[in-house]
């Protein structure tokens, strides 16, 4: 798997204190994307799971997780990499947000089982309007798990956008 980043706290990309999780790899090379140095796929970044998991588990023991989001690149560029991780962090959070330039419709639904939240469709740089969560207005905010539901709408209800 290719990962370039794990960070945390992520305060900006979905409610509480997250751990965030770039993957590399990206087809689609958006005008005015915010990582395009993720688009390749750079053999400093390949890891293995087990690796990305040790790191997690030591920040998850020391701090409190209140959940994943998944970003890039896209993810679902590395499917059976991100496959096997959504399986693997969800024993720590269920609340797992992922963003994706591709659609939902177009997306397997063995991965979509495993996440919360899906923020889909590709980056239009003429279409950012500072949206809560979504780097372009096109792109929809799908809540795929239903406990969280109430969380995501008060979240997107009460914060603006926001960097960090």
């Amino acid at each position: 798997m290719y990962v370039a980043r794990i960070l945390y706290p992520v305060k900006v990309l979905g409610p509480g204190n997250r751990i965030g999780i770039w993957f590399c790899g990206c087809p689609r090379r958006c005008e005015g994307c915010s990582n395009p140095e993720l688009w390749e796929f750079q053999d400093r970044y390949k890891t293995s799971l087990a690796t990305v998991m040790s790191l997690i588990e030591k920040i998850a023991q020391v701090h409190s997780v209140d959940g994943f989001t998944i970003t890039g690149g896209d993810p679902f560029f590395q499917p059976d990499a991100l496959s096997r991780l959504l399986e693997q962090i969800k024993k720590i959070s269920d609340d797992i947000l992922v963003y994706t330039g591709y659609m939902k419709n177009d997306l397997p639904v063995s991965l979509l089982k495993n996440i919360s939240v899906l923020i889909d469709a590709p980056y239009i740089k003429a279409r950012n309007n500072n949206c809560c969560l979504r780097g372009s207005d096109n792109q929809n905010i799908y809540v795929l798990n239903g406990k969280y539901r109430a969380v995501y709408e008060n979240y997107l209800s009460a914060t603006e956008n926001q960097i960090q």
